[in-house]
């Protein structure tokens, strides 16, 4: 059994397209960087939202997330967060502690979506 929201193994079957989301980064629009995790985190969603939605995919089409956090004591936030995004979608999901590109951004995270 999984260890939270998530599927062990996912099978994707009679999709055409594939759509493969790079990590997306926490800065907004305008290019400044929210001071706390939960605003990262909420921002770098809301990149991951924006790119589904101009592929005309969203929550639903999501297959897998790779999260990468900078620091172990986000995990539950950033579940909190993630499953506050997704609902009941249940994707396949890795969490993985790294030092991230810029040591001021908290998290990453990519996804790949199926249509």
């Amino acid at each position: 059994r999984p260890v939270g929201r998530y599927a062990q193994a996912l099978e994707v079957r009679g999709a055409g397209r594939f759509l493969f989301v790079s990590g997306q980064i926490p800065l907004r629009l305008d290019g400044v960087l929210p001071p706390d995790f939960a605003g990262q985190a909420r921002q770098v969603w809301a990149h991951v939202l924006a790119q589904l939605g101009a592929a005309g995919m969203g929550v639903a089409n999501i297959v897998r997330v790779t999260t990468y956090l900078a620091n172990r004591a986000h995990a539950r936030e950033n579940r909190e967060i993630r499953e506050a995004i997704l609902g009941e979608h249940r994707p396949a999901l890795t969490v993985v502690i790294a030092e991230i590109f810029d040591p001021a951004w908290l998290l990453e995270v990519e996804v790949v979506a199926a249509a």
